[in-house]
Parts: structure tokens; sequence; C-alpha cells
């Protein structure tokens, strides 16, 4: 039963950091250099990136639990704990502290585009930051699968 439980730590895992990878670096990208509609394109995006924040809540918060089940308290002197604990707590933070403030600037500038609105700096600077967070996020799962590298 264990390798069951390994197994959906693996999976969940890569589900996180792929979805990341693809999401952020693939699919928001493609979907606003081909879409002619931009607020559409964020739209679709802003979707992907919030299933993407779902997923990753669900994904830190079993990596966690399995870890500290597997390995009990030795699992709090492990690189890949604290590495989860700061994706987890990047993601909570992006989630429900920086997307609710970009979302009330969009509503805020209705019916116009947010930027072409007054709000046009603030959602960019706002956006920015939530650009670095995910940066960072996205560059730890790296460092976790990296160092996870293929069964030896």
């Amino acid at each position: 039963m264990r390798r069951f439980w390994d197994g959906l730590a693996a999976t969940l895992l890569v589900l996180w950091v792929g979805g990341l990878w693809a999401i952020g670096y693939v699919a928001a990208p493609v979907l606003f250099s081909s879409l002619g509609d931009k607020q559409l394109a964020g739209m679709l995006a802003g979707n992907l990136f919030e299933m993407m924040a779902w997923i990753g809540i669900a994904a830190g918060s079993y990596l966690l639990v399995h870890r500290i089940a597997t390995d009990g308290g030795a699992a709090l002197k492990s690189l890949f704990f604290w590495v989860v604990v700061l994706m987890l707590l990047l993601t909570l933070a992006g989630h429900f502290g920086v997307q609710p403030i970009l979302q009330g600037l969009k509503d805020q500038a209705m019916p116009h585009a947010v930027m072409q609105s007054v709000f046009a700096d603030r959602f960019a600077r706002w956006h920015g930051i939530s650009s670095i967070l995910y940066l960072i996020q996205s560059a730890l799962g790296l460092l976790l699968v990296w160092r996870a590298g293929p069964a030896r």
C-alpha cells in the first residue's frame, strides 16, 4: 500500500510542477499571441492559473502530509519539505492575496478593460508581483523535480 501513496506523491509533484511550467510558459503565452482579444486571452489564462492554484494547494498539502507520514519528524529537516512549504505559501499568497486585488482592479475598471483605465499602472504592478511569485514557485518546482531525478 505504501507504494501507492509514494506513487501518488510522485504523480502530484509532476502534475503540479509540470502544470506550472506548461500553463505559465507555454499555454498563457500562446493564448496572448494567438487571440486578437487580449481581454479574452487574460480571462482564459486566469482560469488556467486558478486551476493550477487549486492543484498546487491540493498537491502541496498532500506532499507535506505524505512526507511527514513517511519520515516523521525527520521530514522537517529535509530540503524537499521546506521547498514544498514555500511553494505552497507562494501559491496561497498568489491565489488568495494578489489575484483578488487584480480582480478588484478589473471590476473597478468596468466597463473598460483594466489596461485602458486609470487602474492600468496599479494592475501592471500587481501583475508583475504575481509573475515574480509564479517564477519563484516554478523555479522551486524545477529544483524539486531536478533533485528527485530518475530512480537510481
